[in-house]
């Protein structure tokens, strides 16, 4: 159950794939020099392994429990959380005048996989930080950033999302809380939050809430929804504590996985109102909102790729350790598992997977650093659109590809992993959510298809391509059977996305169906290529290294062995995902509701 950050892979994509020098270039980024990113994740790893991971599966049998209101966590997260507090590592990537550190997206991304990868059920709780400091840094008044940002910044304080309703899932239109104003400012909330992570806890002082609900005079369905900020304990002027509010835990989930995150059900005012203050204007709350989702949506996608890490690990080590019969070339006894070609391609699956879902989370970081500090607003333009087209990706691919990679993780240790005590089953389980909060995949693929490919007629998707293009050519001037296979298969995706891009928006109006019918299938479809890409790139940048001469030549050759793996078993599958999207939609509209 014991983890190891993969530095080096880290250090390898964040140099040679995401441009790390030119973001240290960038105004405001200047602190991150390559030694400064090579110590700060040098110390993460540290803390994580050491402090973070070996909660894991002790938390996961006994887990966070709920009584009279109050919540325990499990064993040990208090204290980590204040250790994790103490040493700033919430404050990674944000501003160092609420007392952050001011670091870029990408130097804080490995260190958010890191954190994920060692307990997701603990990471939870920094990951709704995050986005409530981020919603209230773009909308926020002077006054509520003065209060709120150095509490949740330096970790005394937490902060949590508060979207859904029972009646109101996925559908926000539907939110009935209330937020009546009081004539001095302050609103009186009314109503029931389910789902909310880290809504109740006993690792810090205060927990801000920020709550959607509806003032009396709101407009009906989404543009009615306005954002308010609720606390567990009123905040005085000062920025000390007051009174305890009325947003109270009325219960805690019992869960497949991540049970030792406190999934609470939250009401607010049964006891006469709790007291909030509206972010931002009224009825602008979605878009302040999804300030959050998105923050959280590449988070999540960096909760797949941890977990799919980690249960790489684990089933690498099981299978070098594993004795079980004969080898099929001949052996005079039994041989570790790892031996036999079947355990190899899951293990390869699982490693090139969650490389290319790294490298691509990665790169996308690295655009988000270029929109926020680029001197150039041209080019900050260009490099938002390319990151928030990568977001769904990054979220939608990345948390599949956890869960086919933990499977494979179960199925590797064979019976064993069906045994809890290995830790193997808790790997699985706690994927499936990945899939579903923060938006489900068929949630990120309508978003591909609608705000992302459809609503600029494909233009960002065809920048991404033109790129795809550009190292498929470089890929096959290389010397080699792998170069020259790897372009073979990137080029035969490419041109499937390339194709699926057009019937997308070509049909979306005259077939929305037929065309939403095959959204996740292009999610998936994108993520293959875009994630091939990265892994074509990674090849081409180990020769060079091979070719000067430099490095670790056994790291450097694995690269260019698992970047073939990936084009050879999982950008192969691009036809077949081309073929679903366009021609596929006839079979999935077939029956009417009384045939199901």
């Amino acid at each position: 159950m014991s983890y190891n950050a993969p530095l080096k892979d880290m250090l390898f994509v964040m140099n040679e794939l995401a441009g790390l020098s030119a973001i240290a270039q960038l105004p405001g980024c200047e602190d991150a020099s390559a030694d400064t990113v090579e110590a700060v994740l040098e110390e993460n790893a540290k803390f994580c392994s050491a402090v973070v991971a070996p909660l894991n599966h002790a938390s996961d049998k006994e887990p966070s429990s709920w009584h009279d209101g109050q919540v325990s966590t499990a064993k040990g997260f208090k204290e980590a959380f204040k250790s994790f507090a103490d040493a700033g590592w919430q404050g990674v990537q944000h501003p160092s005048q609420f007392g952050g550190q001011g670091l870029p997206k990408l130097v804080a991304t490995p260190c958010i996989e890191m954190l994920n990868a060692s307990s997701i059920s603990f990471a939870l709780v920094a990951l709704l930080s995050d986005g409530a400091i981020e919603a209230l840094l773009t909308a926020g008044s002077d006054q509520q950033k003065a209060l709120y940002l150095e509490p949740l910044i330096s970790g005394k304080w937490t902060g949590t999302m508060n979207l859904t309703e029972p009646q109101a899932g996925s559908d926000l239109a539907a939110v009935r809380t209330r937020a009546v104003p009081q004539g001095d400012g302050s609103y009186k909330v009314f109503g029931t939050k389910i789902f909310i992570t880290y809504g109740e806890h006993d690792m810090a002082e205060n927990i801000v809430h920020l709550v959607l609900a509806r003032t009396p005079d709101a407009p009906a369905g989404v543009k009615g929804i306005s954002l308010f900020i609720v606390p567990k304990f009123l905040v005085n002027p000062d920025g000390s504590l007051g009174a305890r509010n009325d947003a109270h835990c009325v219960s805690i989930e019992h869960k497949l996985g991540i049970k030792a995150s406190p999934t609470a059900v939250l009401q607010f005012g049964d006891h006469g109102g709790a007291l909030g203050t509206l972010v931002g204007e009224e009825n602008r709350g979605l878009e302040y909102m999804f300030i959050m989702m998105n923050a959280a949506r590449f988070g999540v996608g960096l909760q797949g790729i941890g977990l799919a890490e980690r249960a790489y690990q684990q089933a690498a080590a099981f299978a070098k350790e594993r004795v079980q019969s004969r080898d099929l070339a001949g052996s005079p006894g039994p041989v570790t598992i790892i031996h036999h070609p079947d355990v190899r391609r899951m293990l390869m699956s699982m490693r090139a997977q969650t490389e290319a879902a790294r490298a691509l989370a990665y790169v996308g970081a690295a655009h988000s650093d270029l929109a926020h500090h680029h001197a150039d607003p041209a080019t900050c333009a260009a490099s938002l659109a390319l990151y928030e087209y990568l977001v769904p990706v990054i979220k939608g691919w990345s948390t599949e590809m956890a869960q086919d990679v933990t499977r494979d993780g179960v199925q590797v240790h064979g019976g064993m992993g069906f045994i809890e005590e290995t830790g193997a089953a808790q790997h699985y389980r706690d994927a499936k959510i990945l899939t579903i909060y923060e938006g489900t995949t068929a949630i990120q693929a309508n978003d591909l298809v609608g705000r992302k490919t459809v609503r600029d007629g494909g233009a960002v998707a065809r920048l991404l391509l033109a790129e795809v293009r550009a190292t498929e050519a470089e890929l096959a001037a290389g010397a080699g059977a792998d170069f020259q296979a790897i372009a073979r298969r990137l080029a035969e995706a490419g041109a499937a996305l390339e194709t699926v891009v057009a019937y997308v928006v070509a049909n979306a109006k005259l077939d929305v169906k037929a065309v939403f019918a095959g959204s996740v299938p292009y999610l998936r479809l994108a993520g293959i290529v875009l994630g091939g890409w990265q892994m074509g790139r990674a090849a081409l940048a180990a020769q060079r290294r091979l070719d000067a001469g430099e490095g670790d030549v056994g790291f450097y050759r694995a690269k260019i062995g698992t970047a073939r793996f990936f084009a050879d078993h999982i950008l192969s599958q691009a036809g077949g995902l081309c073929s679903a999207i366009v021609e596929g939609s006839a079979g999935v509209l077939a029956l009417s509701e009384d045939q199901f």
